[in-house]
C-alpha cells in the first residue's frame, strides 16, 4: 500500500517532464555568454583602454619605485660588510621604510583600480542585460539563459549575435 501513493507521485512527475519537454520544443531559447561578451565586445576593450589611460602611468611608477627599493636592498647587500653598523641601520631602516609606503601606495593603487574596474563592468553588465532584454522582445525569445549551463547547443548561442549588436551600438551613439 505504501507503494501506490509513490509510484502516483512518480507517474505525475513523468507525466508533468513529458507536458513540459513538448512545450519546451516550442520554445524559442538562447544561451548568452555574458564573461565572453565582457571581453570580446567593444565595449569591453574601450572601457579596458579607459582603465590603461587613468592607470597606467602610476602603474608604471609604482613598478619604477619597486624596482629602486630592491636596488637599494641589494646594493646594501653587497656592501655590507664594508659598512659601520650606523650606516647599516641608517640605510635598512630607509630601505624598510620605502617599502612600507611603496607597499601602501600599491595597495591604494589596487582599490582605487578594482573600484574603476568594477565601475566600468558593471555599466557594460547592464547596458548588455538592456541589450538582450531588448533583443529577446525584438526577436521573440522565450528565455535567455547565461551561466552555469551545463549543456546547449551552438544553436542557442547568441552570444556573437548580442556582441556585434552592442558593437553597433557603440558606433551610433
Amino acid at each position: 500500500m505504501r507503494n501506490k501513493p509513490l509510484r502516483m507521485a512518480f507517474a505525475a512527475v513523468l507525466l508533468s517532464v513529458g507536458a513540459v519537454a513538448t512545450s519546451a520544443q516550442a520554445m524559442k531559447v538562447g544561451y548568452v555568454n555574458i564573461e565572453q561578451i565582457l571581453r570580446e565586445s567593444d565595449a569591453a576593450k574601450a572601457a579596458q583602454a579607459r582603465l590603461e589611460g587613468e592607470f597606467g602611468r602610476r602603474s608604471k611608477d609604482l613598478e619604477e619605485q619597486d624596482n629602486k627599493v630592491r636596488a637599494a636592498a641589494e646594493a646594501l647587500q653587497k656592501q655590507i660588510a664594508s659598512l659601520s653598523e650606523d650606516e647599516r641601520s641608517r640605510r635598512s631602516h630607509e630601505i624598510a621604510d620605502a617599502k612600507l609606503e611603496l607597499d601602501r601606495q600599491v595597495a591604494d593603487f589596487q582599490s582605487q583600480l578594482d573600484r574603476r574596474r568594477r565601475e566600468e563592468t558593471t555599466a557594460l553588465t547592464d547596458r548588455v542585460e538592456r541589450l538582450i532584454k531588448q533583443m529577446g522582445e525584438n526577436e521573440h525569445y522565450d528565455l535567455i539563459l547565461q551561466e552555469n549551463i551545463t549543456f546547449y547547443s551552438a544553436n542557442a548561442d547568441i552570444t556573437k549575435k548580442v556582441i556585434d549588436a552592442l558593437n553597433a551600438q557603440k558606433s551610433q551613439k
